[in-house]
C-alpha cells in the first residue's frame, strides 16, 4: 500500500472511479441512488474532497463490491485522513505544495528539468533560504520551516527506497548568482556530492546546446504500482498544475528524452560544474 496520505487518497479516487465506470453508471446516477449530489461523487473520484469511510462503504455496497475489497478501500479512506510529516510545519508548506510532497514521497521514478535554479532536492539550506527570502512572502519562522522540509525531502535520495532520479539542469540555473560567493561555493559542492549517489543522475544543458524542447521547469513522477498513472507537475507562485492524461504525460516524456539527448553527458556535466566551482574558490 502506498505510504503517504496523499498517495492513499489518490489510489482511493482511482479505485472508486474504476468501480463506477465498470458498473456503467454516471456520477449523477450514483448520487441520485444514494441521495447525494453527482458533484459529491465526482469530488470523491477526483480527490478534491475528503472521503469518509462510511461513504466508501455505501458506494461499495451499491456497486456490489466483495467484502475484502470494501474493507481495503475503507482502510484507505481512514489512512488518507492522517497528516504527513511535512504538514507539521504550518505555513512553511503551502496547501497546494503539500499535495506534491505527498506524491513525491511515494514516487519510484523522478524526472526533473530545471531552467531557473538548482533543483530543490539538491539545494543547501543557505541557498534555499535565499530563494524563499526573495519571494518576500514568508516570515523568518516560515522560511526556517520551509527549508527544514526541503532538507528532509532530500534524505529520501539517500535511502534504500530512493526513487530512480534524473535531473536535467540548464547551465544558466547553475550560474545564477544566489546569496554570496560562499553560498554558491557550498551549493555547487553539494550538487557534485549529490551526483555521487547511486540513485541520482545529473546532466547539464549547456548554453551552446542549441534549440531544446522545453518552455519551463517541470517534474515527472512515476509510481511503483501500474494502477497509479504517472504525473507531470508544474508550479507557480501561488498554485500548481498536475497533468495525468496519457497524451500529456507522453508529450512530456518525449520532451525530457530530447532534453537528455541535447544535454551534456553526466561525466561532462560534472566537469562543467567543477569548472564553475573553481570560480568561487
Amino acid at each position: 500500500m502506498a505510504g503517504s496520505p496523499t498517495a492513499r487518497r489518490r489510489r482511493l479516487s482511482i479505485e472508486l472511479k474504476k468501480l463506477r465506470e465498470t458498473s456503467g453508471f454516471t456520477c449523477a446516477q450514483v448520487g441520485a441512488a444514494l441521495d447525494w449530489s453527482g458533484s459529491k461523487v465526482n469530488r470523491m473520484e477526483t480527490g478534491t474532497g475528503r472521503v469518509q469511510p462510511s461513504d466508501v462503504d455505501a458506494l461499495c455496497r451499491f456497486y456490489g463490491v466483495e467484502d475484502e475489497l470494501r474493507e481495503f478501500l475503507k482502510s484507505l479512506a481512514k489512512q488518507a485522513k492522517t497528516k504527513g510529516w511535512w504538514q507539521a510545519h504550518g505555513n512553511g508548506v503551502p496547501a497546494w505544495f503539500s499535495i506534491y510532497i505527498g506524491l513525491e514521497q511515494d514516487a519510484s521514478t523522478f524526472r526533473q528539468y530545471q531552467n531557473e535554479f538548482v533543483p530543490g532536492l539538491m539545494q543547501t539550506p543557505a541557498y534555499a533560504a535565499e530563494l524563499h527570502r526573495a519571494t518576500n512572502q514568508m516570515s523568518d519562522e516560515d522560511i526556517n520551516h520551509a527549508v527544514s522540509v526541503r532538507m528532509e525531502r532530500q534524505t529520501r535520495l539517500q535511502s534504500p527506497s530512493a526513487p530512480d532520479t534524473w535531473f536535467v539542469v540548464h547551465e544558466g540555473a547553475l550560474r545564477s548568482f544566489i546569496g554570496d560567493e560562499a553560498v554558491m561555493r557550498e551549493q555547487l559542492e553539494k550538487v557534485l556530492e549529490m551526483t555521487e549517489l547511486p540513485s541520482v543522475t545529473l546532466q547539464v544543458l549547456p548554453f551552446d546546446a542549441g534549440p531544446y524542447p522545453a518552455t519551463g521547469t517541470f517534474t515527472m513522477l512515476g509510481f511503483p504500482d501500474p494502477e497509479d498513472p504517472d504525473i507531470v507537475y508544474r508550479d507557480g507562485i501561488t498554485d500548481a498544475i498536475y497533468l495525468e492524461g496519457a497524451e500529456e504525460v507522453r508529450a512530456y516524456n518525449r520532451a525530457f528524452d530530447n532534453l537528455r539527448a541535447a544535454a551534456a553527458s553526466p561525466h561532462r556535466s560534472t566537469h562543467l560544474i567543477t569548472t564553475l566551482l573553481k570560480g568561487y574558490t
